[in-house]
């Protein structure tokens, strides 16, 4: 395994797109032998690599939806009559990006 010091922890965490203070990466350094002893104690794990990795830890059910009914769509002069500002038959928004 690679040699983890500090300047690995800041490249990783480049890669992340986060930054941390120094004070934090000296702590994470401290307690990254605790966190590296808790990874091989799971890799001794009976059984741990035929498992299924888990993303989520709940079954998710979707069954609560409805079925999709096609309908006629409406019409657009009916959607754009309770609009405050229309142009060219769109909504017109304020500019929310510089």
């Amino acid at each position: 395994m690679k040699k983890v010091n500090k300047d690995v922890l800041k490249d990783a965490a480049n890669r992340l797109y986060f930054d941390m203070t120094d004070d934090q990466y000296e702590t994470l350094l401290e307690e990254f032998d605790t966190i590296q002893s808790e990874f091989e104690l799971m890799g001794q794990i009976v059984g741990v690599d035929e498992a299924t990795p888990m993303t989520f830890p709940f079954d998710v059910s979707i069954d609560y939806l409805r079925d999709d009914v096609p309908e006629e769509p409406l019409k657009a002069e009916d959607v754009l009559k309770n609009a405050g500002n229309v142009k060219d038959g769109q909504i017109k928004l304020p500019k929310v990006v510089g």
